[in-house]
């Protein structure tokens, strides 16, 4: 944003006429005190005169005050002088007293010519601005301070003397620049005028032989002679003392004069009322306007020669202009906060010869306040051309060009003319001010975005809640129709009485009567019970079962009669019952009229409209209570559950910063903004092994950081340890830490963690990450489109970048298949063509991620599953077209992530035909998550992308030598998989009986294993059990299953197994193993040949161990969703089950490495040897050490292994991809 600057300048030529105000003269001993009056006279009499500035809105008004010295004089001059009496007072006070004014603004003076006749005069013209009101508000205390005597004696002869030599002239400007020396370098503070003393104010007076002439201009304030038959002026004539004439815009307004003041204030004395009434008329028609702002007019009085503040900015120009400067400031010494004149010889440079000129410029290297100004013709000798400036407080430096207007610039020969500034703060400390400032707007934006989301947070909440109670008056409102419809059919089969079966006494009764209740028990089923019970409701059971009464035998009746005492309820209107041989929960034989229960008409006082008013009523208030406690759980444990998930995302943070410890490290270990930290590295597990010296190479913000990578440093030894030490100091806005070590200064030999860099988080940051950009292209995503792993990754990975901050789209086809009950607010966006082909797209959100669905309308998805239909055609159009979609959509994302062989042809078709036409800024990440498959499409992907990754580290070494990835290893990483907290969670999963925590896992995996043996019919012992979710192909070790089951069984445990084989032999063989399992181990084992989703997760919560012995396995899930219910895994070593599963007894050392402690039974080997040496171990644990195994279930339920980490290592990935 530009400054809205206004040029003040000295010696600047004129638009248009000025106001002139030339004061006459009292008697020798009397005291003429001039006077301009305006409609708006504020309190202080003065109005503080306006300096373009873009901070000066935010400028403190100052009243009078005494400013204080800072430091040694400077080569300057006053803005604004004071009279001879002030003068003097200045300077018998010295510079401990300080000067009246800061030395911002202009002020010179035109000699006329000076004799003693009353007739000549000296014109003074004051330019005002803020940094000089002080002048002002001194001189408004003047009116009240000074009196006669001091006036006279307070006269400098020198003024008044008719002429000056050079001599003189010199040891006057000497002694002026002291003297403005002072008031540059001082610095106001605010006090009160009362409270100022009479010594520092600025008494105006006039000399009886000195008139001064005070000039205003709408624009421009500063000194110029204006020939006076163009000045517009105020009089005051001390001839006539009765009548004023003020002549304003060549209007003549007489006005009857005030008296003489005779009695001004002396030490904060009052003036008199009549010179108070003179000094804040209202009345008075003389109002000077100006187009921005409406001045107060100031009462001013010189104290300057005006020949020395001529002669001196003479001589600079001429100094400047034979010196082949083409522009200089005054004053010389340009301080920060202050107001500054710039010149311009027009003549000397690129402009000469047009007609306007403009200076743009902006402070400390053109990094703050930028601004644009119009420069005025001055009238020093030459072509000069000034504009005046405000210095802002924090500037140290000026950098500014000259131009027309339009395309001339004088820019010093392309070097920019710069201007040092004489100011507290330097660059650094410039540096912190800029990250303040951000803070505070930052802090701003934020306050407002919270009340913002608070705002509309309370509006959707209530909204909510009108929608809800609604929904409630509806529910009320069919409950109440459908009641009365069940009721009225009641009633129409209801009766008083049943011969020789019941009937009730008294036979007049009505609702809340205590009537007796008589049964024959005879020819009924009850008839040989020796006990009987009425179990009663009312209004066809409305309220349930709320009525029970012990019937006696009735020795009064003839037959076997039975009654009891029966309260009728108050809102029955017809009582319903059926007799039982026992109280409720112990009765087994009933008699309930042969299943239509019995049912008696009861009378009530309410009519039947107010009956069913009250009745939707309470309905309604029931409702809107339940509703109400289910809220409140939902929230208690959504608020447990957002702890939870803190929780282990700083754990999980913790273990990130710690896992390169054994390499690098940082003390403190939380890196924070603004504060000194600590690199400490370990050369010896590095290439840097053995060196001699090690530099320490450091820059923040992923090496973007303003100040750029800091200087080498050379790292020192730590004492007792083989770490070395680099300290740094860590900017206010850096959001990351970023570096890199070498064997010397030069560089030489580094380590840059296999081209990934080191990098680590800073907190407190006033600064955030720019959010990337990243776009998913894939084939399945899950829930609506999952067939294996890949649809959960590309639906977890999203959803885990996108709460770091960052922007998430994925593309995928719209198969007819598609699950779209999943998919929130789906519709139709636009369509595009390609090949031959309209495409439509739609839109809509799954698992909060936004997704993009492309439907050629060629039927090329219309086919009813994912695979399986010509897949390499489909997905080859698939790939091109999503392309084709983000260059026509004018998308330019940074990532673009595509998913195994189905969307590698994104890879090479991106870098062939979209790199250089409109994708530009995109980096292509590939990621394979089998290698079983397409091999030749991954291999073309991992020539062409950037980046290229698989589901784990381990199975990244595994497959290093094959042949589509050999050839590009350097690019490829392996990051683990993770699960989805919201998917898999046991303390919301609604499959399972008992919600639990780590805090009460063994209470909620035991009602999970009870109701695990109840649904599938197994025997409800306390034994192990041993569960296995699978897809039964060779791949999952099928042999060691089977071993498995038979090995769990001879030691007493029990087997579950969940899966289905795609290969129908296979399907087959396990049909006829459940058969015969199923005979032989009957309530023992349970083999369940199908998929099934529910039933999945009660057996991850019931099972004590789940068994994923797969032959090789590039990440794998299941073995990371037990854990996550506190199952412990029991798993062959290979690919990711060697990452995430550490043996309790022979991974104690890999585990603490990884910052974790061991958490399972991991074997060797392809044979059942292997499987017994884990499984033996685990069911042994179970029987002999149950408080261990159980301390067990609750570690690796707190271990994270969610996708918090592998999105970390994804985002190291991506920067890595845009940093090449």
């Amino acid at each position: 944003m530009e400054m809205d600057l206004r040029a003040h300048s000295p010696l600047c030529s004129r638009s248009r006429p000025v106001l002139v105000v030339r004061p006459t003269t009292a008697a020798v001993t009397g005291f003429a005190q001039p006077i301009i009056r305006c409609r708006r006279f504020t309190r202080n009499r003065l109005l503080r005169c306006m300096v373009a500035s873009s901070d000066y809105s935010k400028r403190n008004p100052r009243r009078a005050s005494t400013p204080k010295p800072k430091g040694a004089a400077s080569r300057t001059y006053a803005p604004r002088p004071t009279v001879e009496s002030s003068m003097k007072k200045i300077e018998q006070s010295g510079t401990d007293e300080g000067d009246l004014g800061r030395s911002n603004g202009k002020l010179s003076s035109e000699a006329t010519g000076q004799t003693s006749n009353v007739e000549e005069s000296s014109e003074v013209d004051f330019s005002g601005n803020a940094s000089s009101s002080v002048f002002l508000e001194g001189m408004d205390d003047a009116f009240e301070a000074e009196t006669e005597e001091d006036v006279k004696q307070n006269k400098s002869p020198e003024l008044s003397s008719e002429s000056m030599d050079d001599d003189a002239i010199d040891r006057k400007l000497d002694e002026y620049r002291g003297k403005i020396s002072a008031l540059i370098s001082s610095k106001p503070e605010p006090t009160s005028v009362s409270s100022t003393h009479v010594q520092d104010r600025s008494i105006v007076g006039f000399h009886e032989q000195e008139k001064s002439v005070v000039s205003f201009h709408e624009q421009d304030r500063s000194i110029v002679t204006v020939p006076e038959q163009s000045q517009p002026s105020s009089v005051v004539s001390g001839q006539n003392p009765t009548e004023e004439k003020t002549i304003i815009s060549g209007q003549d307004v007489t006005e009857e004069a005030p008296k003489e003041i005779t009695g001004k204030s002396i030490e904060g004395e009052p003036l008199s009322r009549e010179a108070e009434e003179v000094l804040f008329a209202d009345d008075d028609p003389m109002i000077i306007k100006d187009e921005q702002y409406e001045p107060d007019i100031a009462l001013v009085q010189d104290d300057v020669d005006s020949q020395v503040l001529r002669r001196r900015l003479e001589e600079l120009a001429e100094k400047n202009y034979l010196s082949g400067n083409k522009c200089f400031v005054f004053p010389e010494v340009v301080q920060a906060d202050s107001v500054i004149d710039l010149y311009l010889n027009r003549s000397m440079s690129a402009l000469a010869s047009e007609p306007n000129i403009l200076i743009k410029g902006a402070f400390n290297g053109w990094r703050w306040k930028k601004f644009t100004e119009k420069m005025h013709k001055s009238e020093l000798t030459g072509d000069w051309w000034c504009c005046k400036l405000h210095i802002p407080k924090q500037a140290y430096r000026l950098d500014f060009v000259f131009f027309n207007g339009d395309t001339i610039y004088e820019n010093n020969n392309h070097n920019d003319f710069v201007l040092q500034i004489e100011s507290e703060i330097d660059e650094h400390s410039f540096e912190d001010f800029l990250v303040e400032e951000k803070q505070r707007e930052l802090d701003k934006l934020a306050a407002e975005e919270a009340e913002r989301k608070r705002h509309a947070e309370e509006e959707r909440r209530k909204e909510e809640e009108r929608a809800a109670m609604e929904a409630d008056r509806a529910q009320a409102k069919a409950e109440v129709e459908m009641n009365k419809n069940k009721l009225q059919n009641v009633l129409n089969s209801a009766s008083r009485y049943a011969d020789n079966l019941w009937y009730i006494e008294p036979h007049t009764y009505k609702a809340g009567d205590r009537v007796k209740m008589f049964y024959n028990r005879s020819s009924r089923p009850l008839m040989h019970n020796t006990e009987i019970w009425m179990h009663g409701g009312y209004n066809n059971w409305s309220d349930g079962l709320s009525i029970a009464e012990r019937l006696v035998k009735s020795y009064e009746k003839d037959g076997d009669w039975w009654y009891a005492d029966v309260t009728l309820p108050e809102r029955a209107l017809v009582l319903d019952w059926v007799f039982a041989d026992g109280p409720p929960g112990n009765a087994r034989n009933y008699d309930n009229n042969g299943r239509q229960d019995f049912h008696a008409v009861v009378p009530n006082n309410k009519s039947e409209d107010l009956f069913w008013v009250e009745e939707e009523h309470m309905i309604f208030k029931r409702l809107q209570k339940e509703r109400k406690e289910r809220e409140d759980a939902d929230r208690r444990k959504s608020e447990i559950t957002a702890k939870m998930k803190a929780e282990m995302k700083e754990k999980t943070m913790r273990d990130f910063l710690l896992s390169q410890k054994h390499i690098v490290y940082t003390e403190p270990l939380e890196v924070r903004a603004g504060t000194t930290v600590d690199v400490l590295y370990n050369p010896s597990n590095t290439v840097l092994n053995g060196k001699p010296e090690v530099w320490f190479r450091c820059s923040f913000n992923r090496w973007t950081h303003p100040s750029g990578p800091l200087p080498p440093q050379k790292m020192v030894n730590v004492e007792n340890g083989s770490h070395l030490r680099a300290t740094v100091r860590v900017p206010l806005d850096a959001y990351m830490m970023d570096f890199v070590f070498s064997e010397s200064e030069e560089g030489g030999i580094y380590d840059n963690r296999n081209g990934m860099d080191y990098h680590i988080p800073v907190t407190d940051s006033v600064a955030k990450e720019p959010p990337m950009h990243i776009v998913h292209i894939a084939v399945e995503m899950a829930p609506i489109a999952k067939v294996g792993g890949l649809g959960d990754v590309v639906t977890s990975l999203s959803r885990a970048v996108q709460d770091l901050g960052h922007n998430v789209e994925v593309i995928l086809p719209k198969y007819d298949c598609l699950n779209l009950s999943n998919v929130k607010d789906l519709h139709y966006r636009q369509s595009f063509t390609w090949g031959n082909t309209e495409i439509k797209v739609w839109f809509g959100k799954v698992e909060d991620v936004p997704v993009y669905f492309l439907e050629p309308q060629n039927g090329m998805f219309w086919v009813g599953c994912v695979y399986g239909r010509n897949d390499e055609s489909r997905f080859g159009f698939f790939c091109h077209s999503a392309l084709e979609f983000l260059r026509q959509n004018g998308s330019s994302p940074d990532i673009i992530h595509c998913h195994d062989w189905s969307s590698a042809p994104v890879a090479w078709l991106f870098k062939e035909q979209y790199a250089h036409n409109g994708l530009s800024n995109g980096r292509v990440v590939f990621t394979i998550h089998n290698l079983e498959f397409g091999a030749h499409h991954i291999g073309k992907a991992m020539t062409h992308c950037d980046k290229a990754t698989t589901v784990s580290y381990t199975y990244s070494r595994e497959v290093s030598g094959h042949g589509a990835i050999a050839p590009h290893y350097s690019k490829f990483h392996g990051i683990r998989n993770g699960i989805d907290p919201d998917i898999w969670d046991p303390y919301s999963d609604n499959f399972i009986p008992v919600h639990y925590t780590s805090e009460n896992v063994v209470e909620g995996k035991s009602a999970a294993k009870k109701a695990l043996q109840q649904k599938l019919g197994l025997q409800q012992t306390d034994t192990p059990v041993v569960g296995i979710i699978s897809r039964l192909t060779v791949q999952k070790g099928i042999h060691l299953i089977k071993h498995a089951i038979n090995r769990t069984l001879e030691r007493n445990g029990q087997v579950v197994l969940l899966g289905s084989a795609p290969d129908h032999r296979i399907q087959g063989d396990f049909t006829n193993l459940a058969s015969k399992l199923h005979g032989e181990y009957h309530g023992r084992v349970k083999l369940c040949l199908t998929y099934d989703e529910p039933l999945s997760h009660l057996i991850y919560a019931g099972a004590d161990f789940i068994l994923v012995p797969s032959m090789f396995e590039p990440c794998g899930l299941t073995q990371l969703t037990a854990m996550r219910y506190g199952s412990i895994p029991i798993v062959r070593k290979t690919g990711g089950l060697y990452d995430t599963v550490f043996d309790v007894d022979d991974d104690k050392d890999r585990a603490r490495e990884q910052g974790l402690e061991p958490n399972g039974f991991s074997f060797e080997g392809a044979d059942s040897n292997g499987v017994d040496y884990a499984l033996d171990r685990a069911i042994t644990t179970w029987y002999d050490a149950r408080d261990w195994f159980h301390s067990l279930c609750k570690r690796v339920m707190e271990q994270d292994w969610t996708w918090n980490r592998p999105a970390l290592d994804y985002m190291e990935l991506y920067h890595s991809a845009r940093k090449n």
